[in-house]
């Protein structure tokens, strides 16, 4: 891994360099996926899904931003699940796809900049113990409260699933895999 910028955890020891080491990782064999691609070919629908290898970097990033939202504030700072609007659909629709204007380059820094306040942030806290109840959504359990530790968790499983679904849509699109 030669992209030191976020495969680097902070200066941290025991289980928070665990757990910022995997979510480099992570990170790394995501945006791996979109080396050497143009814009045109990162806003590209590869398979009969949705997803293209720009909107799915922004959709992580969106849905980083939001845990470590949740860490410092708690629910308030996540969208509302329970009760969207369609123009709330309509945006989240708009972070899956590579809009006019947007650019690989600029959906790679966005991701960056918010693997860098994620890093701090776990590093900063003073217990991963410190916990929120979830927000109302179909997908969580009603009254359930999760730690710190559990998001850092959750960010890791979802950047390793779309790491993923990354590999398929790049693989789909020219034939590069994202190991061999």
């Amino acid at each position: 891994m030669s992209d030191t910028a976020t495969t680097t955890a902070p200066a941290v020891t025991g289980e928070r360099a665990d757990l910022l080491a995997q979510l480099a990782t992570q990170r790394y064999f995501l945006r791996h996926t979109t080396r050497d691609l143009t814009d045109e070919q990162a806003g590209l629908r590869t398979t009969a899904g949705e997803l293209c290898l720009g909107g799915l970097i922004k959709h992580v990033a969106s849905v980083e931003r939001a845990w470590v939202g949740f860490i410092l504030e708690g629910p308030s700072a996540m969208p509302d699940f329970a009760n969207p609007t369609q123009a709330d659909l309509e945006r989240r629709a708009d972070v899956f796809r590579l809009l006019p204007g947007e650019t690989l380059a600029g959906v790679l820094a966005g991701y960056e900049e918010v693997a860098r306040r994620t890093d701090a942030v776990i590093a900063a806290l003073p217990d991963l113990d410190v916990s929120h109840p979830l927000p109302e959504a179909p997908w969580f359990e009603p009254g359930a409260r999760w730690t710190a530790r559990r998001v850092v968790l959750q960010i890791i499983a979802e950047t390793a699933q779309h790491s993923g679904h990354a590999d398929i849509l790049r693989e789909s699109l020219d034939g590069a895999k994202s190991m061999g």
